[in-house]
Parts: C-alpha cells; structure tokens; sequence
C-alpha cells in the first residue's frame, strides 16, 4: 500500500537517491545532472512551500514538492515537481501523488495548478497529467537540452482547481 506524507529532513537520503538518479539521466528535468546534495537539499526541501514521499512498506518510493509559481500577483497558481524511483514505476505512484498535489494544492488555497517545463519527449508524463486533468496551454521551442535527443520542446501544462 502506498502512503503519501510530509516528508521529513531525515528522508533527505532517500529523496536525494531518487533525485540524483533523476538528474544525471537528463532527459526529464532541467535541473544539471552535476546538482550537488546540497543543491538538491534547497531547491527540494528548502525551498517549496511543502514537500511529501510517498513510501510502500517504508520504503520511500517518490516525492514531490509544492510551491507558489510566481509571487506576489501571481502566487494564486502553484507549481509541483515529482519523481518517482526507478524501481518503483509503473505502479500508480505518479498518479497517487498528482491526485494528492491537487488536494494539498486546494487546501493551500491556490486557485491552478501550472507545470512550467513538461518536456515533450516524457510521454508517460504528459499522458499521466492530461488524464489528471491538465492542458497543454503552451510550448516553449527547443527549450531543453535532452541528453540523448538534443534540443527539444517542453510544454506548459496547467489545470484550473475548482
């Protein structure tokens, strides 16, 4: 059974495994493949407004952050950023913690939800968030520097929360 809570500093370890893992395959975040510990730390942990895992068995098997998109005038728009480990795809767990972003995300008080940088060649991901609910609602031209496939679009997903 999987559970999604707030993630705590000692699950830093886990989280960085995944993250890590996630950022020097480059080809579904635009975070460098060289971010540090300590980077990852800020920008996953320090940052965000919150941060959750999902574990199976207390095994820590994704994460995700929520945050305002913009401030000020626009900080009714949130974003989230998700990575599930590499064992554990396939089964739901993407799904599980966007279902419960969207949750959290209303119990906040933001009014939409907005994914800044989809990249067009992670079709698992832009396939999970249209059945979640988002829209493609732009696409930003050769914006991300794809590992293997060179220079390629990344859209901009956003869902209204009602």
């Amino acid at each position: 059974m999987i559970e999604i809570r707030r993630a705590e500093n000692e699950d830093f370890d886990q989280i960085w495994l995944i993250l890590h893992e996630v950022f020097l395959k480059g080809n579904t975040y635009a975070f460098s493949p060289d971010t540090t510990r300590e980077e990852a730390f800020h920008l996953w942990i320090e940052m965000p407004l919150a941060t959750y895992v999902a574990t199976e068995n207390s095994n820590l098997v994704g994460t995700y952050f929520i945050k305002p998109n913009q401030p000020g005038l626009g900080s009714h728009v949130c974003n989230a950023g998700y990575v599930v480990a590499s064992n554990a795809r396939g089964k739901g767990i993407g799904k599980l913690m966007c279902e419960h972003s969207l949750k959290e995300a209303r119990k906040y008080g933001f009014k939409a939800m907005q994914y800044n940088f989809v990249v067009s060649t992670n079709q698992v991901a832009i396939e999970l968030w249209k059945k979640c609910g988002f829209d493609i609602v732009g696409t930003l031209p050769k914006a991300f520097k794809h590992i293997e496939h060179g220079l390629v679009d990344v859209f901009i997903m956003y869902q209204w929360l009602n």
